[in-house]
């Protein structure tokens, strides 16, 4: 990877593009094993499955497992019904020390999971004026895109799918105009499901990824996402080095025999 091609997020530089979500594994064995092997260098938790009280049950808390030497632990407002409740999540994560940077979801619908803008948008304006460094997941919507960053947000992380879907960038088009118009990192978040997955995103000019699913549920967690990491670093060198080429319907030969054939 370009040394000098840094990923600065909330005043923060990461040394992976690859983000990665602690929930479905089988344990938090599997977790803290696939995290420290990829690189990994932030790592989203839901607060309502970390104990956040001063006594520390290890069999429980997720937190005990998570190695904030090595990465960024960015707690998320997972189960958030609307901006009230995602805005209380937020603090008490803040007030229990895990930080200023924040993860929004806001997604009453429980068959789709898919984030209500309205309140996401009301959230995300309270938490940046509170200080709060947010990462707010949405709809690849551009122009929700922009409110959000005039609202102050640190990161737009549009979906690629429904989460947990594993189908891929189905909103490919979409994100290509967020990440045109952004002025803040975006990270490609939900849907998907593979390496190759992972490595568009990238390709097309996605900041990161945030992958959960396709890791935790893999045989083996570890090396899936092993291979996620390495999916990453190829589709970003693959923008640096223009891999928008241009689509053409005709073929055209790579090694032209004219020359060769009339000689």
């Amino acid at each position: 990877m370009n040394k000098e091609d840094k990923l600065i997020l909330g005043g923060r530089e990461f040394s992976s593009r690859l983000f990665v979500g602690t929930g479905k594994f089988s344990s938090n064995d599997a977790m803290k094993l696939a995290l420290d092997s990829c690189g990994a260098s932030l790592a989203t938790v839901a607060l309502k499955r970390a104990n956040l009280a001063s006594e520390h049950d290890e069999s429980a808390n997720i937190l005990d497992y998570l190695d904030s030497s090595k990465y960024l632990v960015v707690p998320n407002t997972s189960g958030a019904m609307n901006a009230e409740e995602a805005v209380r999540i937020a603090r008490l994560g803040r007030a229990a020390g895990l930080g200023d940077f924040v993860k929004l979801e806001v997604h009453p619908d429980p068959n789709y999971l898919l984030p209500d803008p309205v309140e996401t948008l009301k959230a995300a304006e309270i938490l940046a004026k509170e200080g709060f460094k947010v990462m707010a997941y949405m709809n690849a919507d551009p122009a929700l895109s922009m409110r959000l960053q005039d609202a102050g947000v640190a990161a737009v992380m549009p979906l690629g799918a429904p989460i947990g879907t594993n189908r891929g960038i189905e909103t490919r088009a979409q994100i290509e105009i967020i990440i045109e118009q952004a002025k803040v990192p975006v990270v490609v978040d939900a849907g998907i499901g593979m390496p190759s997955h992972a490595a568009l995103a990238m390709e097309i000019g996605a900041d990161a990824v945030l992958i959960n699913t396709a890791i935790a549920i893999a045989k083996n967690p570890a090396e899936m996402a092993n291979a996620f990491a390495k999916a990453v670093e190829a589709g970003r060198s693959a923008y640096l080095m223009g891999a928008s080429c241009a689509v053409s319907f005709k073929a055209s030969a790579t090694s032209p025999l004219t020359g060769f054939l009339n000689g």
